[in-house]
């Protein structure tokens, strides 16, 4: 059972919220990071979109800069000592990567829906 994606529905903000990005009502994720077979709401095949470590690559990279900067930034700037820029940057890079995880995966998968990106078969290659 598969219906038209409504028109007001930006599949982006959609998959950033983490609701299926064909309907932006149903649940994207079972789960912290698994997407969910299916969307409750439409019945839209969410399983087969597939995003593999390329939402892992993007947050890597934001939170590397973010916390490489501040730690540099707090080492020559006020001169902390080595033992608070651990106890303040490492749950730093947990806290960021860990809030940016989710909405990453789901932009992963929403800009997949968008491009209609499953419909592409070894055939098409």
């Amino acid at each position: 059972m598969t219906h038209s994606p409504s028109f007001g529905t930006n599949p982006y903000a959609a998959g950033a919220r983490g609701l299926c990005p064909h309907c932006g009502e149903g649940y994207l994720f079972d789960g912290f990071l698994k997407v969910a077979p299916t969307c409750e709401a439409c019945g839209f095949e969410l399983g087969k979109y597939e995003t593999g470590d390329g939402a892992a690559t993007f947050v890597i990279l934001i939170a590397g800069t973010v916390c490489a900067f501040g730690a540099l930034f707090s080492m020559f700037a006020w001169n902390w000592p080595v033992w608070l820029l651990l106890v303040v940057w490492l749950p730093a890079v947990l806290v960021i990567t860990l809030g940016l995880m989710r909405p990453a995966k789901g932009l992963m998968v929403a800009a997949q829906v968008a491009q209609k990106a499953s419909e592409a078969g070894r055939d098409h290659v």
